[in-house]
């Protein structure tokens, strides 16, 4: 038993299952009439020779017999001979014999001897009854060949052993080939970024030769083909907003605002020259706009939009440090709906338009406590006839987000977009208010943004869903706030203004009328701010800071 489990492993170690591949398409042999096959030779070379005549000239090889197992249904025994040919002696060794089952008779097949094509050839013979591999000779490869059209064996030289280099080669060539593959890919990939982004920075260079002396949107503030880079000096950066930077400038004589966009923002920079140049732009309550330029070639591109300077600055950043009587309140918030009325009405050529980033940062003091609206990147232009294309609902800053906003519910339509400016009108109210000394508000009391007390000072967008949208909470207006008159209808103003349901919130004209209505009776300088456009073509040298 011992010994058939040898002989089997051993078949397995050379390559040969229990039986070679059977002829699929041949009948069974038949039960009956068959040649009985009981016994045949085992021999397997790789086991100790029970006779070495090597060493001994007169020992007689000793012939072991094997008794083949019981017949199976529709299955014979058979004996075969297993040989091995050596492509470079050209000698056949043989390698085993014994029984073995198969469905199919050997004197059944077209052949008694079957090639396996491996490492080295292997060609198994069979025959049938008893001890019939006894004293089997080569045939040749030549019996393998099942008809006279069969193409001869092609003898191959054996390949040589693989040594231990061999393998060092194999595993340097499958791990250095992918990495060399990717290492070509990247470097084509690059060349082809490259080779696109020239040409887009050729376009660029070759079709925005005309922004850098744009036609000003002011009336007598012709460039005259001179270029703004070449007479404004930067002095220093006065804000940092989300689309670049804010300088302190110089342009001839006066002070100026550069706002530097870098190259990933020029979106915003085209977006907010188309609201400045649209008619009707120029006014009082509008960040007064000069021109455009762009610095710099391809990765070190720049864009510059100049506008008038405020030493005030932002609406937020004085709020910090003062407070406002009720004559300079009632002036801010005028000039706050005032120009959210400009830029909400339609006629004249101009188009109605929504800020959709309103908010106290975005609102610049003048030297007189008038007001004007800047920072349009955001702004959405409304043409009788078109709808609003591709724009995104949830933009702006979150902590002035309407709820309609932070829920996601925008009905994309021109009143809706509108409403919205109206909610953070309401809030920038408030702030007014909030720093106001005829609401009691003590002097050094530290300023706070619209519901800082509840959200923090940088709240998430699913903080303000569950504060404004669920609990629909809004910053608190104080009961002594109410004592006074005028205040008193800004309170009114506000909370209609910022009311849960858009549609009953005031329009902008509507604000204006109100606030209007409540103007101080004690003598205020107009409300009209020096406007003397800067002559571009009269400057010549850039002043020092």
């Amino acid at each position: 038993m011992a010994t058939k489990i040898i002989f089997r492993v051993s078949l397995i170690v050379i390559g040969i299952h229990a039986a070679p591949p059977a002829d699929e398409n041949l009948p069974p042999r038949p039960k009956e009439g068959g040649v009985t096959t009981r016994f045949c030779e085992f021999y397997n070379n790789t086991l100790p020779e029970p006779c070495d005549r090597t060493k001994n000239d007169t020992c007689i090889p000793k012939i072991v017999k094997e008794e083949c197992q019981p017949l199976e249904a529709d299955k014979s025994n058979h004996c075969f001979t297993l040989w091995q040919f050596d492509n470079t002696t050209n000698t056949a060794t043989v390698k085993v014999k014994g029984c073995f089952l198969d469905t199919v008779a050997c004197n059944d097949r077209s052949s008694n001897c079957r090639l396996h094509n491996m490492k080295l050839p292997l060609l198994h013979c069979c025959c049938e009854g008893d001890m019939c591999n006894e004293n089997a000779t080569y045939p040749g490869l030549e019996a393998s060949m099942t008809s006279q059209t069969d193409i001869p064996y092609e003898r191959v030289p054996a390949s040589p052993v693989p040594t231990p280099d061999d393998d060092t080669k194999r595993v340097l060539a499958y791990t250095l080939t992918p990495l060399f593959i990717l290492f070509a890919v990247f470097v084509g990939c690059y060349l082809l970024y490259r080779k696109r982004k020239g040409g887009s920075f050729a376009e660029l260079a070759s079709g925005e030769a005309s922004l850098s002396r744009p036609p000003s949107a002011g009336a007598g503030m012709e460039n005259d083909g001179t270029s703004l880079q070449g007479q404004v000096t930067l002095c220093e950066v006065r804000a940092r907003g989300r689309f670049g930077a804010v300088w302190r400038a110089k342009l001839g004589q006066s002070d100026v605002a550069v706002k530097v966009f870098p190259l990933q923002d020029k979106q915003s920079w085209v977006a907010e020259q188309e609201i400045y140049r649209l008619p009707r732009m120029d006014h009082q309550d509008i960040l007064h706009y000069i021109g455009v330029d762009r610095t710099g070639d391809n990765l070190q591109a720049e864009y510059w939009l100049v506008t008038e300077y405020h030493e005030k600055g932002s609406l937020c950043d004085y709020l910090k440090a003062h407070t406002f009587t009720w004559p300079e309140a009632w002036r801010v918030a005028a000039s706050v709906a005032r120009g959210l009325a400009h830029l909400h009405e339609e006629g004249g050529g101009k188009p109605a338009i929504a800020h959709r980033d309103f908010k106290s940062k975005n609102v610049l003091l003048k030297a007189d406590l008038s007001a004007c609206i800047a920072d349009f990147g955001l702004a959405l232009i409304f043409v009788s006839g078109h709808g609003c294309g591709d724009a995104h609902g949830q933009v702006g800053t979150r902590r002035y987000m309407a709820p309609e906003v932070l829920d996601g519910a925008i009905n994309f339509t021109k009143d809706a977009f509108l409403r919205i400016d109206m909610y953070a009108c309401a809030l920038v109210l408030w702030e007014i208010v909030s720093r106001c000394e005829a609401a009691g508000v003590d002097p050094t009391a530290q300023y706070r943004l619209p519901l800082e007390e509840e959200v923090g000072s940088h709240p998430g967008l699913e903080e303000m869903q569950e504060t404004v949208v669920q609990r629909k909470m809004r910053p608190q207006i104080p009961p002594q706030w109410r004592d006074h008159p005028g205040l008193a209808v800004l309170c009114d103003t506000m909370e209609e203004c910022w009311d849960h349901d858009a549609e009953a919130r005031l329009s902008a004209s509507c604000v204006l009328e109100r606030i209007v209505a409540q103007r101080p009776t004690t003598n205020q300088p107009s409300l009209t701010p020096d406007t003397t456009p800067l002559l571009i073509h009269e400057l010549n040298d850039p002043q020092p800071c």
